[in-house]
């Protein structure tokens, strides 16, 4: 076995461009909030790329891509990569070494845990975030790693596919934003029918685009050669999104009336989660149809059933991530097919029977369940602790100041009317 130098590039490329998403994700969320709350929000999601480098290079590899246990984790006694032969190949047919597929996953590690800061901007202390990030990576991220993404795991067995982190990444960050905002409690001047502030547009604009680009790694990347699926997933993640963006935005102009940007930007970012299981086993068509549904399931839970829920999710994490993924990783289920990739079975929509399908629900379902046990016994654990929410007069006062003595003074704060 020889390296391959054009697939190690490729993923060297791909890396950079997953990395390149967390400060983007810093841009898309600081946009979005409140003036007092920028810089807490974005030095909340930008502080999670050491944290995450730190503790995968520490220990998270091998508890992710180490040793089986189980199927549910992996062990091994190295500690700082000592022991491991980085120089090894990872694989027979992609020809790339174990240290670059590291560094390709060292970035997954970065972006899934700072989705979930959009759930409770503006009333969680960062202390608690900080130590609740370290924990939730150890017991839950790299073991949903281990279990999806590794011959051994237990959802890999069951033939469950995940091309780029449907489950790993947006249903686990999705579930955990949801118990998170329920957990830290709703703003003090929550209106879930109210007027939405956000302090910089061009910066939500700015921030889905570099996403948006980001995800190429993300999605192509995943593929880990130059082959026809890494280029089937780059169209097919193109068609998904445009298709997510465009109902979005017609949805807003026959329902509100109004095409606002914030409606894009989420648009567009519901058919990226929702295409990122199925992005390297479906069709165009496929894709189209992925697209459409997760979008009209997004914005129905965020326009209908969150404002009753009286959910305090200010970002709409889940209802973007946690609910598109859910969808997008079920209808991997019904349009995957061996025209794209042989290596799989098809769907049921091309005849492959319930047994994907059905891998896929129980799959989504052991997602759902086993995030949302592990986040609940974080955080109450954790909060015995550390306080979990800031006090009435720092929330008031904003956590630019209370929580790091630093404002954005510029930018032009909009109001919706």
């Amino acid at each position: 076995m020889t390296l391959n130098q054009t697939n190690t590039l490729f993923v060297f490329v791909a890396s950079v461009l997953v990395f390149f998403m967390t400060p983007g994700l810093a841009f898309f969320y600081g946009g979005m909030v409140s003036k007092k709350n920028a810089v807490n929000t974005m030095i909340s999601v930008f502080m999670i790329t050491g944290v995450a480098i730190v503790l995968f290079i520490a220990f998270g590899y091998n508890l992710a891509l180490g040793k089986d246990v189980g199927g549910i984790f992996g062990l091994s006694k190295s500690v700082f990569l000592n022991g491991f032969d980085l120089k090894t190949l990872y694989s027979k047919d992609s020809g790339i070494t174990i240290l670059t597929y590291l560094m390709f996953q060292m970035m997954f590690s970065i972006i899934t845990p700072a989705l979930f800061v959009g759930a409770v901007v503006g009333r969680m202390k960062f202390k608690f975030l900080l130590a609740f990030v370290a924990i939730w990576s150890i017991l839950i991220y790299y073991p949903m790693v281990h279990m999806v993404w590794t011959p051994d795991g237990i959802l890999a067995k069951t033939g469950m596919l995940d091309f780029a982190g449907g489950t790993v990444v947006h249903i686990t960050a999705g579930i955990t934003a949801l118990f998170l905002s329920i957990f830290v409690g709703p703003r003090i001047d929550f209106d879930p029918n109210g007027e939405v502030k956000h302090y910089n547009l061009p910066w939500v604009l700015m921030g889905t685009s570099i996403l948006w680009i980001g995800w190429y790694g993300f999605n192509v990347g995943s593929a880990l050669t130059v082959s026809d699926v890494a280029t089937q997933a780059f169209l097919i993640t193109t068609v998904a999104t445009g298709t997510s963006f465009v109902v979005w935005m017609f949805l807003d102009m026959f329902i509100k009336e109004k095409t606002t940007m914030i409606g894009l930007c989420t648009g567009a970012l519901c058919g990226l989660v929702g295409i990122t299981p199925a992005a390297g086993y479906v069709t165009v068509a496929g894709a189209f149809a992925i697209g459409f549904i997760c979008t009209l399931a997004s914005y129905g839970f965020i326009h209908v059933i969150k404002p009753k829920l009286k959910l305090d999710d200010p970002l709409d994490v889940f209802g973007c991530h946690g609910v598109s993924g859910i969808v997008g990783s079920i209808l991997t289920g019904l349009f995957a097919t061996k025209i794209v990739n042989p290596q799989i079975e098809n769907g049921l929509l091309y005849g492959g029977g319930l047994h994907l399908i059905t891998a896929q629900i129980l799959g989504t379902l052991f997602t759902i369940i086993f995030v949302g046990i592990m986040t609940t016994i974080i955080v109450l654990l954790l909060k015995r602790i550390i306080p979990i929410r800031v006090s009435k007069e720092d929330e008031l006062m904003g956590l630019d100041l209370a929580e790091h003595g630093e404002q954005a003074d510029y930018g032009i704060e909009f109001e919706e009317k």
